[in-house]
């Protein structure tokens, strides 16, 4: 008696992947090291934000590999944050970058971005990051984790309605001498109050405080 042929195994489909990133050199790396991966398959390139949201709407992508900085045009947060509130079906964004700061981190996932991973991890962890990404699932470099834990963790500081109100002055550009005169308040006092605002978020830079206030979502 002969046993049944054995059905061959029907092959999974692959996952789609579209790469956004504004270096030619990085998008033919992550090409070549995507083509050898099993169950991945690239569909198409984009060097800027609007690139990636034309080219989501023509190949339907399941994942997008999504670099921050992207030169001219939108960045990748913005980029995210249109592609992921778009008309259904979206895309999932997994950010691939070498920028780990903490407003970088807090503003791609508040837009959106399923994962956050850096450029210096393994192919390994990149590969397991999309298969992650292309199921909802979220994943983030263990350097990302450490700190979007640290700062779950760590309290909010206390400003008062004064310090707000510099801060906010100061996230419009605006000197000590236009802070004063837009408060009616003097020069010295808006450079008392700036101190004990960086003594508060813990920076020495205008830069630095707005940065932090953003991040920990100070601003009025």
């Amino acid at each position: 008696m002969s046993s049944a042929p054995s059905t061959p195994s029907t092959p999974s489909t692959p996952i789609r992947i579209l790469l956004c990133d504004d270096h030619v050199v990085v998008r033919a790396g992550l090409l070549a090291l995507l083509d050898s991966a099993d169950g991945i398959e690239v569909v198409g390139e984009a060097g800027t934000g609007e690139e990636a949201i034309a080219l989501v709407a023509k190949v339907a992508p399941d994942v997008v590999l999504m670099d921050l900085q992207l030169g001219e045009g939108i960045d990748g947060v913005e980029t995210t944050r249109r592609l992921t509130s778009g008309p259904a079906p979206t895309p999932h964004v997994l950010v691939l970058t070498t920028y780990d700061t903490d407003a970088d981190i807090t503003r791609a996932i508040e837009a959106g971005a399923t994962g956050y991973l850096l450029k210096a991890e393994r192919p390994e962890e990149l590969f397991s990051a999309i298969q992650a990404a292309a199921q909802g699932r979220t994943t983030l470099s263990a350097p990302v984790a450490s700190r979007v834990m640290a700062n779950m963790r760590k309290p909010r500081p206390t400003l008062t309605d004064r310090e707000r109100d510099i801060l906010a002055q100061l996230a419009h550009g605006l000197g000590n001498r236009e802070i004063a005169k837009a408060l009616f308040i003097s020069e010295a006092t808006v450079k008392t109050h700036l101190g004990r605002i960086y003594d508060k978020l813990g920076v020495d830079t205008r830069a630095g405080a707005v940065s932090v206030a953003k991040e920990q979502r100070l601003l009025p």
